[in-house]
């Protein structure tokens, strides 16, 4: 069946795109106003672009009030963040903090998250997450509405020691950490429970 997005309205496009490109890595993000309004939320349009420098990307729609999200607009006016990933203990208390709350709500007080400084940017880490990534914001690019696509440089990685295998040769335990994924729909999620291997072919 072929869809022409350009006369469907914005929850058909959102229906379709959300449902075939799965599954998607979580950014569960703590930033902090220019004020130092603290704000958490998860955002699942998020993916690693580059490795020289480290590079992150994470797509921001619209709040569903029909503006600009808080987290956007904090990184619109510092620049800073840091990037939580998400494993299945913390799937609920993250599902907590994607209700859209006012502007003047701290969502990691509300759920009890526990947080520690980061080491080079202002908003704190999530203490108790399995990986957490400082980022400074190298582009912030408007989209559409109330959309941006934020790119940003990872200076620091936090990774919880119980998960690194061999830390002299920077192996991480990667199926101990139980990350969660985005996948179809309003609230389906996926475990990394059902992995295969396939090796690069040598040219």
């Amino acid at each position: 069946m072929h869809f022409d997005m350009r006369q469907l309205d914005k929850g058909q496009r959102y229906k379709i795109v959300s449902a075939c490109v799965t599954p998607r890595p979580i950014a569960w993000v703590s930033s902090l106003s220019a004020a130092g309004i603290a704000n958490v939320a998860p955002f699942s349009f998020f993916n690693v672009i580059g490795h020289d420098p480290p590079t992150v990307a994470i797509g921001m729609v619209a709040h569903g009030r029909g503006r600009l999200k808080d987290t956007p607009a904090n990184i619109r006016e510092t620049g800073e963040f840091v990037i939580n990933l998400v494993d299945e203990s913390h799937a609920g208390v993250m599902n907590m903090t994607s209700a859209e709350a006012e502007p003047e709500v701290d969502e990691g007080a509300l759920a009890g998250l526990a947080l520690a400084p980061a080491v080079a940017v202002k908003p704190p880490r999530i203490a108790t997450a399995p990986a957490s990534f400082e980022c400074r914001t190298t582009h912030f690019i408007e989209t559409g509405a109330h959309q941006v696509a934020v790119l940003a440089e990872v200076l620091h990685a936090h990774v919880r020691d119980e998960f690194i295998s061999d830390a002299e040769r920077l192996l991480i335990d990667v199926p101990a950490m139980k990350l969660i994924a985005r996948m179809h729909g309003a609230g389906w999620y996926a475990r990394q429970t059902d992995l295969f291997e396939m090796l690069r072919p040598q040219g």
